[in-house]
């Protein structure tokens, strides 16, 4: 099938990354579809813990003595994003089962599918580009008008009784999913969940759906904290109010939790994790850190010999997010609390920080 789609105009508006703190709204190129492609209007972008440390110039993202950064400037960023199908590219109608109008999203990864990870399924541990959105030059972000899917993108179809603040927060829920998955909750299990943002608050509702024997949010916030209750947490602690590690002790005749999920960013709920676990448990780590964090490495093996899990992106978990958002188990309209317009970006980001009762901000272009 030959390329369809849509009038576009010849360009559009987009956010565009030039370096820490140098974000600008450009008019660029609108993209066109090449063979397999699809080409989508942005209908909302959400902005990700990680985009935030982005911009303020994390390591991770801009490199240092030890390492390359992840960034490649200039690049428009976003991979939480819902568009609108406006053009397909040959093949790209059947080979994604989309149509023009369609409402659809696309995995924050592009896969290579030819390493060894993609060729064994893994995909999300892709190993020779790791392109996600709104990082990689190759695969530009969903803060501009318009946004492409390349030929290799993962391609899902969103339920239109979704409201754009639900849709949006599809992505970090599939995280969410995908981090509770690595932390294999037993029935009757002690969890904690140690961060109440955005991601933290969907690893709460997931695991709910796990049936712990009691579910404990830490959170430093009070507000996030009652989010959490709305999610399922059984019982809701603030650290610098309560020594939350004596409490959990307390709670577990000495023992310490079973699972212990961490979704802060901060190193000191590292440690904390650590000290609160009980020996033989899993520590889950999901958080994308300003800085390395640094910890006793013996409390992990020869004092508790623990089960250390990595969680990365949220590959197979986008049905389920969107499945548990249509059936009301997570409250993503009271989590999504601030949409501006693309001309606002640079408040979205100040509001990304947490600050002002924020927790998930999206972009409407």
């Amino acid at each position: 099938m030959t390329t369809m789609g849509l009038n576009l105009p010849e360009t559009m508006r987009a956010v565009v990354c030039h370096g820490p703190r140098d974000y600008r709204l450009e008019s660029v190129p609108t993209p066109t579809a090449g063979p397999g492609e699809v080409v989508v209007r942005v209908l909302a972008a959400g902005i990700c813990a990680g985009d935030a440390k982005c911009y303020a110039g994390a390591p991770l993202f801009w490199g240092d003595a030890h390492r390359e950064g992840y960034c490649q400037p200039p690049i428009t960023p976003g991979h939480e994003f819902v568009g609108e199908v406006v053009a397909l590219g040959e093949g790209a109608d059947e080979r994604y089962g989309v149509a023009i109008g369609d409402r659809v999203l696309s995995e924050q990864i592009v896969p290579c599918w030819e390493c060894r990870f993609c060729r064994r399924g893994q995909y999300w541990m892709c190993d020779r580009k790791h392109d996600v959105y709104g990082f990689r030059q190759r695969t530009p972000g969903a803060m501009a008008e318009y946004m492409t899917f390349p030929r290799d993108a993962i391609v899902h179809h969103v339920p239109e009784s979704l409201s754009l603040r639900q849709a949006v927060y599809i992505e970090p829920l599939a995280c969410a999913i995908h981090a509770v998955q690595r932390a294999m909750i037993e029935l009757g299990d002690v969890v904690v969940v140690s961060g109440c943002g955005p991601l933290g608050l969907g690893m709460v509702a997931a695991a709910r759906l796990k049936s712990p024997g009691l579910l404990i949010a830490l959170d430093l916030k009070p507000e996030r904290l009652a989010l959490a209750q709305q999610c399922g947490a059984d019982l809701v602690l603030n650290p610098q109010e309560v020594d939350v590690v004596a409490e959990v002790r307390r709670l577990t005749e000495g023992y310490g939790c079973d699972r212990y999920i961490e979704a802060t960013g901060h190193p000191s709920s590292v440690v904390q994790g650590l000290h609160m676990i009980r020996r033989l448990g899993t520590f889950v780590e999901f958080s994308v850190f300003g800085e390395p964090t640094t910890v006793d490495w013996t409390i992990i093996g020869d004092t508790k010999e623990l089960d250390i899990h990595g969680s990365h992106l949220g590959p197979y978990c986008y049905p389920l997010a969107m499945d548990m958002l249509v059936k009301g188990q997570v409250p993503a309209d009271a989590i999504v609390t601030h949409a501006l317009p693309l001309e606002q970006y640079e408040e979205a980001f100040r509001l990304a920080q947490g600050v002002e009762g924020a927790l998930k901000v999206m972009l409407v272009p």
